[in-house]
């Protein structure tokens, strides 16, 4: 079917319920389709928003797949993450880490990411701890395809298809990537140093069916990762599929959704010690595969009247897995295997209910949730004779907890306005944190089977203003983090460590753990406009967080910056070419939970210029890291030091049928 012009754009009604007006209490960030399909991945566009990151400074093209969860406010960052991310309401975290595999997403599909700062409690529930994100996919017709290439072998294709009649719609996407990557070490690099390399796959299809007043979708993706660590003989492959069906009656005084998803993951990953003078390797660990399977059902009934609303929801999350690996490496070969994992469960209901009362919105609801964690297990065996040296049979775990989050938005004159909002909510740790030790270089991680899920209260405030010609806000917040899971550092090699685990020289040994609460107090301010040709943002991020209780009292979580802060300024020379740049900065922060290890802070500048060559053609032009910075990701126990990557420049081409830079606003910041 030939597609119709942009000017003729068909658009199927999607199976999602509308934002719910109570949803303007809350603090919210919008990225626009713009800033998404701009973006490599999409990780890259969510940093619009000051502080966040993934766990570690480094984007998804460079972290190993199981540091890829997202911080929100950089008040205690966590390599699972503690940030609900949801793609048209199905959770992206992953089944058996709560990663998310950001490279799953082809950015062009998207139409808007919206970032929810603040325990989700309500309609969002378990693992939006810190916030959520909700990512949108296109619903009107249209294509696009892209394809591009710069320094160090890097080369991307992407693209989509949507196509509509009046009752169907079909979209196809996917997206491959390539690096030959760089030497994340600098000084005292060794023949154990080898580049960060990448390959990456990913390809979606939807079909839609709607009526006057029913739609449904069904969704299909899949992706496959493989990435070098920056070690030899350490790399990772990692891959997923996600199936998920959803049916809505979205338009009406009484609308409802119900949908149901599954998604199955698979991670490879093998690391090695390193030898003091970085001459070379010796394997530590083959994780040779972990299989897990997570699925879901999700349900919600709202009612819309006149200033006033309800809606009320149930949701049931589980996930199953386990790694199988071998550790032990002596005299040439693995002398160890093991296999541990386990199931989760978790079952919630919300009342979520809002009104607008003159010039005041009220917003709140509560929610009840049971966390099941069972069926545990981890065996160890000696890989000559087959016994077993560990058979260890974890007991379960039964929570219920209760959450709540309340908001007000006053709106005063002259679009300006007072917010406020107060919220709890709950993470459970995942099956990763449960039941599986890792290995970065010569330190040393174990599990923890008691782990009992993470709990946060907290509040914040906001004044702004709401402009055809700019928008901003600046507010505070507080959050107190109990029962925090974090890695704590138990001793150093060379030593052995129970449950017979052998750190080497220069290496660290550390337990995850409940240890005591994260205290969090900070600003958040964001801003953004137009002046004619010129468009513009800032946004700011301050996070003094620390820890209370427990082995790490007074210290700063790990990976935790104090201040983050980017701004952006576009210029629209005419119709057809338009200039951006992009600043970022980030104070320092601690690689480790002990304090020690400090990375210095950090100051990029990018550069991209995009012309029109026809209606729908356009060249760009992406110069990453102008300054060449020197961006301090990690620091090992014995003090080497990697780095993200040296400036590069990048050019492509992309083809769509929409309309022009200008009409779109390409280089132009997201829309409030």
């Amino acid at each position: 079917m030939e597609l119709p012009p942009a000017s003729d754009t068909i658009v199927v009604t999607a199976p999602r319920l509308a934002d719910a007006p109570g949803e303007r209490a809350f603090s919210e960030f919008t990225i626009d389709q713009t800033a998404l399909e701009q973006a490599i991945r999409v990780d890259e566009a969510l940093r619009l928003a000051a502080g966040v990151s993934l766990f570690r400074r480094t984007d998804s093209a460079v972290a190993n797949p199981t540091i890829q969860g997202l911080s929100l406010r950089a008040s205690a960052p966590s390599g699972a993450g503690r940030s609900l991310v949801l793609l048209d309401g199905a959770p992206l975290n992953d089944p058996f880490g709560g990663w998310v595999i950001w490279g799953a997403i082809t950015p062009e599909t998207l139409s808007r990411a919206m970032i929810v700062r603040g325990a989700g409690a309500g309609p969002y529930g378990a693992g939006a701890l810190l916030g959520t994100v909700r990512l949108q996919e296109r619903d009107a017709d249209g294509y696009g395809l892209s394809a591009e290439g710069g320094e160090r072998g890097h080369w991307r294709g992407g693209g989509f298809a949507l196509t509509s009649t009046d009752n169907f719609s079909l979209l196809l996407a996917g997206q491959a990537q390539h690096e030959d990557g760089f030497v994340p070490v600098r000084a005292n690099r060794g023949a154990a140093d080898t580049p960060v390399w990448f390959d990456a796959a990913s390809a979606t299809a939807r079909l839609g069916w709607s009526n006057n007043d029913l739609a449904f979708s069904a969704r299909l993706g899949g992706y496959e990762e493989e990435r070098g660590a920056g070690l030899a003989g350490a790399q990772s492959r990692n891959s997923g599929q996600s199936f998920s069906l959803a049916l809505a009656r979205p338009d009406g005084d009484f609308t409802w959704r119900l949908q149901a998803w599954a998604a199955a993951s698979d991670l490879a990953n093998s690391s090695v010690a390193t030898a003091p003078d970085r001459s070379a390797t010796t394997p530590a660990n083959d994780q040779l595969e972990t299989p897990a399977l997570g699925w879901g059902l999700n349900a919600a009934l709202r009612w819309d009247g006149a200033g006033a609303g309800l809606e009320l929801g149930a949701d049931v999350r589980a996930a199953d897995g386990e790694t199988r690996e071998l550790f032990r490496f002596l005299a040439g070969q693995f002398t160890r295997s093991r296999v541990a994992g386990g199931e989760t469960a978790i079952a919630g209901a919300y009342v979520e209910a809002w009104r607008q009362l003159g010039p005041t919105l009220y917003s709140g609801g509560a929610r009840l949730d049971r966390w099941r964690a069972f069926g545990g297990a981890r065996i160890e065996r000696d890989t000559a004779t087959g016994a077993a040296i560990l058979s260890v049979a974890p007991s379960d775990n039964d929570v219920l907890a209760p959450t709540a989050r309340f908001g007000v938005r006053h709106d005063l004159d002259n679009g300006h306005f007072l917010r406020g909002a107060l919220y709890a909510g709950l993470r459970p740790p995942t099956l990763n944190e449960l039941h599986r030790p890792f290995r970065v270089g010569n330190d040393v991680t174990e599990a923890n089977s008691g782990l009992e899920p993470e709990r946060l209260i907290g509040a914040d405030v906001a004044f702004g203003g709401d402009g055809d010609a700019a928008s901003w806000s600046i507010g505070a917040f507080a959050t107190r983090l109990e029962d925090a899971i974090v890695n704590v550092t138990l001793g150093a090699g060379p030593g052995t460590f129970p449950p017979g685990v052998f750190v080497p020289a220069g290496g660290a040994f550390r337990q995850r753990q409940n240890a005591g609460a994260i205290d969090a107090v900070g600003i958040e301010a964001d801003a953004r406009g137009e002046a004619g040709d010129l468009s513009w943002r800032a946004a700011l991020n301050y996070a003094d967080a620390r820890m209370q209780g427990g082995p790490l009292d007074g210290l700063r979580p790990a990976q935790s910056p104090q201040w983050s802060a980017n701004a952006g300024l576009s210029w629209r020379a005419g119709t057809a070419t338009s200039f951006s740049a992009d600043l970022a900065y980030e104070s320092a922060r601690f690689e480790d939970d002990l304090n020690s290890r400090e990375l210095a802070p950090a100051l990029t500048l990018d550069l991209r210029l995009d012309r029109r060559l026809t209606d729908t053609l356009w060249l760009y032009a992406v110069l990453d890291n102008v300054l060449d910075a020197a961006i301090e990701t990690a620091e090992t126990a014995d003090g080497v030091e990697s780095f993200a990557p040296p400036r590069a420049f990048r050019i492509g081409l992309r083809l769509a049928a929409e309309p022009s830079p200008r009409e779109r606003g390409i280089g132009r910041p997201p829309s409030p």
